[in-house]
C-alpha cells in the first residue's frame, strides 16, 4: 500500500479548465462591447489560471503517469484544448499574433495527442462535458478564422474542415447524452448549448475572412444563423431547468455554466456583422452581461467553498 500523499496537481480537477474558458470569453466579449479595463482584467485572471492548471498537468505527468492518462481520457481533459484557444483568440485581438498562432499549434498539439483517447473512452448516458469533444475542435476553428486575415487563406479552409467536423462531433456527443442531465446536471449540462455557440462563432469567423463568396458563403451563413438559433433555444430550455430545479449549491462544473452563456454572447456579438443580422448586437450585450453575473455567483461560490476548507 502506497502511503505517499498525493501530489498537490491532484487536486485539481481537469474541469477546472472551464474557469479559463468563461473568464476568458467574457474578455473577449469585453473587447468589441468596448469595456476594455474589464477586458483584460479577465485577460490576464484567466492567463493566470492557465498557467497554474498547465503547471498542474505537467507536474501529474511527472509524478503520476497513471493518473495522469485517468485524467486525459476523459472529455474534460480537452478544456486544456479549449482554454488555450480563447487565449489566443483574445491576445490576436490584442494584436499580438506571434503569441497567438503559438497557442494555436499548443492547442492543435493537444487536441491530436487528447481527442482520439477521449472518443475511444466514450460511453452513453453522458454527461454534458461530452460536447467538449466538439467544443475544442470548434475552438481551433475560431482561432484560425481569427489569424486566418493576417497568416494567410490555408488557415480559413482548414478551419472549414475542422468546422465540419466539429458538427460531427457534435451529433456523436448528442447521441451519447443523458437527456436527464438538463434538470439534475450539475452545472456542465450547458455546455450542449455552448457547444452550438461556439460552432455559431467559428462560421462567424470563417465567414469574416471573405474567403467564400456566391452560395457558398450563403451556405456559410445560414449555417451559422442555424446554430446560433438552436443555442439560443437550449439556452431557454437550460434555464427554464434551473428555475423549475434549482440547483444552487457549488460545484466545479458551474464554470461550465458561465462559459456556454458567455460564448451565446460573443457569438452573437461576432455574428451580427458578417451575418447582416444587426439586432445580434444588442442581444449579445445583454447576454455578456447576463455571463458576467454568472461569474460572479459562481466566484462567489468559489471563494466560499475555499474559506470553508473544503475542495474547490
Amino acid at each position: 500500500m502506497d502511503d505517499r500523499p498525493a501530489p498537490w496537481s491532484a487536486a485539481l480537477p481537469p474541469v477546472a479548465g472551464a474557469a479559463v474558458m468563461a473568464t476568458g470569453i467574457l474578455s473577449i466579449g469585453f473587447h468589441p462591447a468596448g469595456f476594455e479595463v474589464l477586458s483584460l482584467v479577465a485577460l490576464w485572471l484567466a492567463a493566470a489560471v492557465w498557467l497554474l492548471l498547465a503547471g498542474a498537468f505537467a507536474a501529474l505527468f511527472l509524478s503520476d503517469r497513471r493518473g495522469w492518462e485517468a485524467r486525459a481520457d476523459t472529455p474534460p481533459a480537452l478544456t486544456a484544448v479549449a482554454a488555450t484557444s480563447v487565449l489566443g483568440v483574445r491576445f490576436s485581438q490584442l494584436g499580438w499574433g506571434p503569441l497567438a498562432v503559438a497557442l494555436l499549434a499548443l492547442a492543435a498539439v493537444a487536441w491530436v495527442t487528447l481527442l482520439p483517447t477521449v472518443l475511444r473512452h466514450l460511453g452513453h448516458h453522458m454527461p454534458g462535458g461530452a460536447f467538449l469533444i466538439c467544443v475544442a475542435t470548434q475552438g481551433l476553428v475560431v482561432v484560425a478564422g481569427t489569424l486566418a486575415p493576417r497568416y494567410g487563406r490555408w488557415l480559413a479552409w482548414a478551419g472549414l474542415v475542422l468546422f465540419v467536423l466539429g458538427l460531427v462531433l457534435y451529433v456523436d456527443a448528442l447521441v451519447r447524452f443523458d437527456p436527464h442531465q438538463v434538470v439534475t446536471g450539475a452545472g456542465d449540462q450547458w455546455v450542449a448549448g455552448g457547444s452550438l455557440a461556439i460552432s455559431a462563432l467559428a462560421g462567424a469567423k470563417l465567414l469574416a475572412t471573405g474567403v467564400w463568396t456566391g452560395a457558398a458563403h450563403e451556405a456559410l451563413r445560414t449555417t451559422t444563423l442555424v446554430l446560433l438559433g438552436l443555442s439560443l433555444a437550449w439556452c431557454a430550455v437550460l434555464a427554464a431547468a434551473e428555475v423549475a430545479r434549482p440547483r444552487p449549491a457549488y460545484d466545479v462544473r458551474r464554470w461550465a455554466t458561465v462559459f456556454p452563456v458567455g460564448m451565446t454572447a460573443v457569438a452573437c456579438l461576432f455574428s451580427a456583422v458578417p451575418t447582416g443580422v444587426g439586432w445580434l448586437d444588442p442581444l449579445g450585450r445583454v447576454l455578456l452581461w447576463t455571463g458576467a453575473a454568472v461569474w460572479l455567483l459562481t466566484a462567489y461560490g468559489l471563494v466560499r467553498q475555499a474559506s470553508m476548507g473544503r475542495p474547490v
